[in-house]
């Protein structure tokens, strides 16, 4: 009887899987980009800082994802299957073309779903608080590396006896630099494990009868880390490397100093919509954004968009989510006609 409560998990360990695959580019794409690191040595530290981020800064994201965009008493067991299956999916999608996508935008179309169906949508958060931070944080990445590369390093380097090129290649700095790389991973576990293990807090809650912020509801939280966040590392070793090379070698070259940057800046905006608003939003977004502010500064706009595969990327960003929107709606129609919800 109780094998049931299997499906979602296994749904959401795949997912995880999936994202895992996904999370390992903007993570440790700007070290592996300037040769910092070897390939083998990513997954394992990626999944440990995952880990660490999910149990120590995940929560305010799990609420949300639970009962932020749709009443947390309507996600029962097949409504979660039916949210997990079509964020993995689209996800999945993403992944076989190479091109890493956000998941915690796929998980809040997933919820949207659903919500519209049975009339239940939390609109307040989704378009007063989500959706403005999806917008504004792949644009403050944007500025952000833009102004620091144009106007304090280039300055510097132009101007300065500093050896930039000798302080690059200093041990100590690679090693911040593989530091940033963990620092992002930490940071995607504050923020994306939740995107499989929210919905199956939200189940366990209702099945359960346990309330918010009560001892048992904490114990529920870290049996699904412990679950779920190690499926990240599995991920990051099968599908780490088909997303791995897209941003961290194909957009736009660069070294130490930029890859720095770049963690420190994306890892930070997304600790932050973790940590106040516990917001899901996109690193992948941010981190792509990031690159494109370096770049552009360091080879202009026209050369920045030519022969990269930035456009494949916009496109693919645009249709995952919307394939995750329609995969659950389609899917509740179905389980609502058959008698399932």
């Amino acid at each position: 009887m109780y094998s049931i409560y299997l499906i979602p998990l296994l749904i959401a360990m795949f997912l995880a899987v999936n994202m895992g695959g996904s999370g390992t580019a903007p993570s440790f794409s700007a070290s592996y980009g300037a040769n910092l690191i070897r390939k083998s040595l990513i997954p394992g530290l990626f999944g440990l800082f995952v880990f660490a981020g999910a149990l120590l800064a995940g929560k305010k994201v799990v609420a949300t994802i639970g009962k932020g965009i749709i009443p947390s008493e309507s996600i029962t067991l097949v409504l979660t299957s039916i949210i997990l299956l079509s964020v993995a999916l689209s996800l999945f999608f993403a992944n076989m073309l190479k091109v890493p996508q956000s998941t915690s935008q796929s998980t809040v179309t997933a919820l949207v779903g659903p919500a519209i169906y049975f009339d239940v949508l939390k609109s307040d958060k989704l378009f007063f608080e989500i959706l403005p931070t999806w917008f504004i944080t792949p644009i403050a990445a944007f500025l952000i590396t833009f102004l620091v590369a144009k106007y304090i390093y280039r300055p510097l380097k132009s101007f300065s006896n500093i050896s930039f090129e000798a302080l690059a290649q200093h041990k100590i700095f690679k090693m911040i630099v593989i530091l940033g790389g963990c620092y992002v991973a930490f940071a995607i576990g504050s923020n994306n494990v939740a995107n499989a293990s929210g919905p199956l807090v939200a189940m366990s809650q209702n099945i359960l009868g346990v309330a918010d912020s009560t001892s048992e509801f904490m114990l529920i939280m870290i049996i699904l880390t412990l679950v779920i966040a190690p499926c990240f590392g599995i991920g990051s070793s099968f599908l780490g490397d088909r997303v791995l090379s897209t941003t961290g070698k194909e957009i736009i070259s660069f070294g130490p100093l930029g890859a720095t940057l770049i963690s420190i800046v994306t890892a930070s905006l997304l600790l932050l919509a973790s940590l106040t608003k516990g917001i899901p939003t996109s690193l992948v977004q941010m981190n792509t954004g990031a690159i494109i502010g370096l770049g552009i500064s360091k080879v202009g706009v026209k050369e920045i968009f030519k022969d990269t595969p930035l456009k494949k990327i916009l496109t693919i960003w645009i249709i995952a989510p919307i394939i995750s929107l329609v995969l659950s709606l389609l899917l509740t129609i179905i389980a609502d006609k058959l008698g399932y919800l």
